[in-house]
């Protein structure tokens, strides 16, 4: 199975640490992540997907949408999110949500770098695996 991987590159250091997560645990799955797309942040994120998925078997994205002053952060996370939903309802493929937040305040993002990341690979993983997956406390759980 081969995929891009959409990273925001706001949060460079964070998000290269995420992309070490998620390439291990593709790596777990024969997942290839063959394409690397950064973009600024998690607002550009819909629309580097909309312009690879159709070349992949799956994506994922990763990013960070900080808690802010304002309601900017949930909106933006809000429209994100339903944007990576509904490109993986028109082409029929997997989209792994590894985007922290929104609302995450700084001591929130550190620990949440790996599970985030691992998590993206294992939904694109579940949806092509002829296994069924649950996912319990960030394990992976095959179904008979």
């Amino acid at each position: 199975m081969k995929i891009a991987a959409v990273c925001g590159s706001f949060h460079r250091k964070e998000i290269e640490a995420m992309l070490e997560h998620a390439l291990d645990e593709a790596n777990k799955h024969s997942i290839e992540i063959v394409e690397v797309i950064w973009v600024p942040g998690s607002m550009e994120v819909p629309l580097a997907l909309n312009r690879v998925i159709a070349d992949y078997d799956g994506a994922i994205c990763l990013g960070i949408i900080e808690k802010g002053e304002t309601l900017h952060g949930s909106a933006m996370g809000n429209a994100v999110i339903k944007s990576v939903v509904d490109l993986q309802l028109a082409h029929n493929k997997p989209i792994g949500l590894g985007i922290i937040g929104p609302g995450a305040e700084v001591h929130h993002i550190e620990p949440r770098l790996e599970p985030h990341a691992r998590a993206a690979v294992n939904a694109v993983y579940c949806h092509e695996s002829d296994v069924g997956i649950s996912f319990n406390n960030s394990n992976i759980i095959a179904k008979s």
